[in-house]
C-alpha cells in the first residue's frame, strides 16, 4: 500500500542520493574504523531516516509495509552498518511499542527514536535462548511498584550505543516456554550493563554485545502494554514485520554485488574480449538478477498483503528465507566474477560484501529454522487448523 506516491518518489530518490554520494564513499574509512562518523548520524537524523516506520503521530513519517520494504531495497545497496544504525529504530526496537503499547509509552519513548535522539534494540536472545526463543531465563521479580530484573542477553545489535531495550523476561517463575514472558520497556539509565562490543566476522561499524542485568529495577508502568505474560504474543508481532524487512534488507546488498560484478566484467578483458563476454560469466548475471527479481517480488507481495490486514506469518518467513539464501549466493557469485580482486579487500569492496552478508542466514531465525516453521505452517494451513 503506497499511501502517497509523492512523498514515496522523493523519500527514495533521497535514500538513493544519499547511499551513492555519501555513503559510499565512506565504507572503507567505516569498515577500518569499526565506527560511524558522528557527522553522518546526525544527517540520517536530519533526514528522519530513524522514524520511517513510526506513526506520524509520534513524529515519524508513517510508512506503510509495503513503503518500509521499497525503501529499505534503496537503503541496503550499501555496506551493512548503515541500514543497522538506523534499523532497530525503524524495526525491532520501536515495533513492540507501536504494536502494543500504551498511549502514554508511546508519547514517552516514540517521538524521541523517531528523531534519533534515542537508540532502541530488542533484547531477546540469550546464551540458551536463541533459536528456541521461548526458552527465556532471565528473570524479573515484582517488588511493590517495581520488578527487578537479572540475567543476560546475547548478540544484542546494537546494544553498545542504545539507550533504551526493548527486553523480554519471565515474570512467571513457575512457567516454561512461551508463557509467563513479559515485555519492558527499560532505559539504560535502569542501571542495565552491556558488555565490549564483540570482534565478528563482518559488519563493521554494526556494534553487537551482551546485556547484563543484575537487580536492575524498572517500574511496572514500563510492562509493554501495561500487562504481565504478554511478551512473546509482542514478539511474534515485531518479527513478522521485520522479517518482511529484514529480508528487503538482503536484498538491497545483492543488487548493489551484481551491480559491481557486472562493472568489473564488463570492464575487465581476457582473451581479447570483456569478460561479460563469456557465457558461464552471462550465466551467473542471468541467476542473480533472476534471484533478485524473485525477491522483490515475493516481499512485496507479502508487504501488501499486511498493509491489507492478512496474516502474513508463513509468506514472511518464506520472504527472509529465500531473500538471505539468495543474497548469499549472488555474494558467491560475485566474488567468483571479480575472481582474484574479489578475494583481495585492497582491489574491490566484494570481501567486505561477502563477510557482511554472511550474518543474514543466522539472525532472525536461521535459515533452517525458517524451513521448519514454513512446512509446519503449510502443513496447518493444509489442515484447515
Amino acid at each position: 500500500m503506497i499511501q502517497d506516491p509523492t512523498r514515496l518518489q522523493a523519500l527514495v530518490a533521497d535514500i538513493r542520493s544519499f547511499v551513492r554520494e555519501h555513503w559510499h564513499p565512506l565504507e572503507a574509512r567505516i569498515d577500518r574504523e569499526d565506527d560511524i562518523p558522528p557527522a553522518t548520524v546526525q544527517m540520517l537524523r536530519d533526514k528522519g531516516y530513524f522514524g520511517w516506520s513510526i506513526p506520524e503521530a509520534y513524529g515519524g513519517l508513517g510508512l506503510s509495509t509495503e513503503e518500509l520494504v521499497r525503501c529499505a531495497f534503496e537503503l541496503s545497496q550499501a555496506s551493512v552498518a548503515l541500514r543497522a544504525r538506523v534499523g532497530t529504530n525503524t524495526g525491532i526496537g520501536s515495533e513492540a511499542l507501536v504494536a502494543d503499547g500504551t498511549e502514554e509509552q508511546k508519547q514517552r519513548w516514540l517521538p524521541r527514536m523517531a528523531r534519533g535522539e534515542l537508540t532502541g534494540c530488542l533484547a531477546l536472545t540469550e546464551p540458551d535462548a536463541g533459536s528456541e526463543a521461548s526458552n527465556i531465563q532471565t528473570t524479573a521479580r515484582r517488588e511493590g511498584e517495581h520488578y527487578v530484573l537479572n540475567g543476560t542477553k546475547r548478540f544484542i545489535t546494537n546494544a553498545p550505543l542504545a539507550d533504551v531495550f526493548t527486553v523480554i523476561a519471565r515474570t512467571d517463575g513457575g512457567s516454561a516456554g512461551s508463557d509467563g514472558l513479559t515485555a519492558f520497556l527499560v532505559e539504560r539509565s535502569a542501571g542495565l550493563s552491556t558488555g565490549p562490543a564483540y570482534r565478528k566476522m563482518g559488519q563493521a561499524g554494526s556494534p553487537v554485545s551482551d546485556v547484563h542485568f543484575e537487580n536492575c529495577r524498572v517500574h511496572a508502568s514500563q510492562i509493554i502494554g501495561g500487562r504481565e505474560g504478554m511478551g512473546f504474543k509482542t514478539v511474534m508481532k515485531v518479527l513478522n514485520k521485520q522479517r518482511l524487512h529484514l529480508a528487503a534488507l538482503c536484498t538491497g546488498p545483492a543488487i548493489r554485488m551484481l551491480d559491481l560484478a557486472m562493472e568489473h566484467v564488463s570492464r575487465r578483458e581476457q582473451f581479447g574480449q570483456p569478460v561479460a563476454n563469456f557465457q558461464l560469466v552471462q550465466a551467473m548475471i542471468a541467476d542473480s538478477r533472476t534471484e533478485i527479481f524473485a525477491a522483490q517480488s515475493m516481499i512485496l507481495e507479502a508487504a501488501r498483503a499486511r498493509d491489507r490486514g492478512e496474516e502474513v506469518a508463513l509468506s514472511a518467513s518464506m520472504c527472509k528465507y529465500f531473500a538471505s539464501e539468495m543474497c548469499g549466493r549472488v555474494a558467491d557469485r560475485a566474488v567468483q566474477m571479480f575472481g582474484g580482486s574479489g578475494y583481495v579487500a585492497d582491489f574491490s569492496p566484494i570481501e567486505r560484501y561477502f563477510r557482511d552478508v554472511r550474518l543474514f542466514r543466522l539472525y532472525e531465525g536461521t535459515s533452517q529454522i525458517h524451513q521448519l516453521n514454513i512446512a509446519k505452517l503449510a502443513l496447518r494451513e493444509r489442515s484447515g487448523a
